[in-house]
């Protein structure tokens, strides 16, 4: 079976996946996943993201702190991300940004812990995966602000307009599409796809969040990204081979993962 698939977001360190971790690793190794990106949502889970990412050669890792859980970050904090960062197998700090929807931590929390995380990851020289929920305006103007395009920046299951989607990609960002794209009121994510060059999009599941039909309402996992991937070929008209291989080769760009790398996984 060919290897043509990146996950670019999940949660290997969620409960939910953890509960049958045999099972989707096997999945995984039984699909046509090449690489999937553990992400990272506090400092705990981060730590479970490296362990993952160094047990399984197919799973690399982000590091960070997401907006809900900023309100109980630490300064010393910073010290453990970079610590964990330094790992070969660490390829972004993610995922941070905002979330007015949810508000589970305090928007001004959120703002400076989104900046704090930035300039450690502009300091870094790494990309940063990013949530933005309902904080479209004030998180790209921080990203400019912060000189985020610098390094990298990734919009994890991205949400907002195709007016704002090639405003991004202008700046140089990718974009990330999730499972949602299936479900029959995905207007909006299909005009995204419409608008944004193909080398600028990645697909994700963001497991076990969003599951893709014919899964939906069922706990979503990596192996269920090849269904997004038809999707998006579909809406662009061209092959599931050519979108699986070429959102796979903006993943492994976006992340540094080289050829050399990529023979090692092979072997």
């Amino acid at each position: 079976m060919t290897k043509r698939l990146f996950d670019s977001h999940t949660h290997l360190n969620s409960e939910e996946l953890l509960e049958d971790i045999d099972g989707v690793t096997e999945r995984i190794r039984e699909s046509e996943l090449r690489y999937v990106m553990n992400v990272g949502f506090d400092l705990e889970s981060s730590r479970l993201a490296v362990k993952q990412a160094r047990q399984y050669e197919w799973c690399y890792a982000a590091v960070g702190c997401h907006p809900h859980d900023v309100k109980g970050m630490r300064e010393e904090d910073l010290e453990q991300f970079r610590i964990l960062a330094e790992d070969p197998k660490v390829r972004a700090i993610g995922e941070i940004g905002l979330d007015f929807y949810y508000d589970n931590s305090p928007r001004e929390l959120q703002r400076q812990w989104f900046r704090k995380q930035l300039s450690f990851a502009r300091q870094l020289r790494m990309p940063v995966i990013i949530h933005d929920r309902d904080a479209h305006e004030e998180t790209m103007e921080i990203l400019k602000e912060e000189n985020a395009f610098e390094t990298g920046v990734l919009l994890h299951c991205y949400s907002g307009s195709a007016e704002m989607a090639r405003q991004y990609v202008k700046l140089g960002a990718m974009l990330s599409i999730p499972g949602t794209i299936t479900f029959k009121k995905a207007k909006k994510q299909i005009q995204v796809v419409e608008a944004v060059p193909l080398s600028h999009l990645l697909i994700e599941t963001d497991a076990p969040y969003l599951t893709p039909e014919p899964f939906r309402g069922r706990r979503n996992e990596p192996a269920y990204v090849r269904y997004t991937a038809q999707k998006v070929a579909d809406i662009l008209g061209i092959s599931y081979e050519h979108l699986a291989e070429a959102t796979c080769e903006n993943a492994m760009r976006f992340f540094g993962i080289g050829e050399k790398e990529k023979d090692a996984s092979r072997g």
